[in-house]
């Protein structure tokens, strides 16, 4: 079994080992501050945002910050930040101001998710905690399932979030891979020796545009906790404690879920990370217009990775070979999967009216309604 399971890179404990004790000791403390403020709402509401803050930061800086850390390493960690830093509360500042508080950019005004809670489960607030064991076990799952479903007030908005999001891995797999099937052999070819100042700049300029688009789609997995209008004070403590977790993830360099992207072939060459970001940018910003259903942009990053990988390894330009690049790719998406069963179970552990049979009657009418229904507008 630990042969099969390290064949795919998988860990093979489960569990954390014997000398993270003070991880151990930290998410018990967590679970415990999580079971006392559950019965009180506005401690409740802060404590799950800071949790969710603090998760939803470790888990999805692959994403959109992962090739900008894995390719800036030679910079100061406080350069990146001020950069990084500066552009969320811009971006936050404009959704705050123009929609009258809400920072989500309008995801949590769908279906299902308008209304804010005003009681909390022990599980909505412990959501986020099961959300840093996985990221310390280097799982890539999905936070929008893990923190959105638990709010999700019908099976049909859970169903929904699935649908886009398996609609985004299928998209951005293919893309990712008949793009550098395309490029693969000119970038051996011209990608040589070090790259020219220029590579840095249009980096900065897509990593930020990508960081800027990420957070309309994923801002709104930390501030479901919160009310959907924030005044002034809930803004500036909003926005203070996602800032300050940005330095502290740009101080270690990512962390540890950073090895799924710096497993991935040349991602540390600033021109292969500026052509992951820019189509990743363009793949989140067609499905921001495409619907304000919240979406796993997760799914969208691993389906990225996963057909670029497979591209590269066909035209052998890659680390990989065709085998281990399947392996990853499977790796990653199971990874995914589990999170998903992690997130349904919170769900319905939550919400009494959201029965096991319900859901299972309910999200696959609606995930297949609405892959149908996504690739339909595409023309096929």
């Amino acid at each position: 079994m630990k042969k099969i399971l390290k064949g795919f890179g998988y860990p093979e404990v489960v569990w954390l080992p014997k000398g993270e004790r003070s991880f151990l000791a930290f998410i018990c403390i967590c679970f415990l501050i999580a079971m006392f403020v559950a019965p009180y709402p506005n401690l409740a509401m802060w404590a799950g945002f800071l949790f969710a803050a603090y998760a939803a930061i470790a888990n999805d800086s692959i994403q959109t910050i992962g090739t900008f850390i894995a390719s800036n390493q030679d910079k100061k960690w406080w350069v990146l930040w001020i950069f990084i830093g500066g552009i969320f509360f811009f971006t936050m500042l404009y959704s705050w101001l123009i929609l009258g508080g809400d920072v989500s950019h309008g995801r949590l005004t769908s279906k299902g998710f308008e209304k804010a809670p005003t009681s909390f489960h022990f599980l909505q607030i412990a959501a986020p905690v099961f959300l840093l064991i996985l990221t310390r076990l280097r799982m890539p799952v999905s936070t929008t399932f893990i923190l959105l479903t638990s709010f999700a007030a019908t099976p049909t908005a859970v169903g929904g979030v699935l649908a886009k999001s398996m609609s985004g891995y299928i998209l951005s797999f293919l893309i990712g891979l008949f793009f550098f099937l395309a490029v693969a052999k000119a970038s051996k070819k011209y990608f040589t020796g070090k790259a020219k100042f220029g590579w840095t700049i249009a980096q900065w300029i897509t990593s930020g545009t990508l960081w800027s688009v990420w957070l309309m789609q994923d801002a709104a997995n930390i501030a479901v906790y919160l009310p959907r209008s924030l005044n002034t004070g809930e803004f500036i403590g909003f926005t203070s404690v996602v800032v300050v977790g940005l330095g502290l993830l740009l101080f270690y360099k990512g962390g540890r879920i950073q090895k799924i992207v710096t497993e991935k072939s040349v991602v540390t060459d600033v021109r292969f990370a500026t052509l992951i970001d820019l189509i990743y940018c363009v793949i989140l910003f067609y499905f921001k217009l495409h619907s304000k259903v919240p979406m796993s942009t997760t799914w969208v990053f691993i389906g990225l990775l996963a057909g670029r990988e497979l591209g590269m390894s066909i035209m052998k330009t890659g680390n990989n070979n065709i085998l281990k690049a399947l392996k990853l790719g499977i790796k990653d998406m199971s990874f995914a999967l589990m999170g998903l069963i992690i997130s349904i179970a919170i769900a319905i552990g939550v919400n009494e009216q959201l029965t096991v049979s319900l859901m299972l009657n309910t999200i696959p009418q609606e995930f297949v309604s609405g892959i149908v229904k996504f690739f339909s507008k595409l023309g096929f």
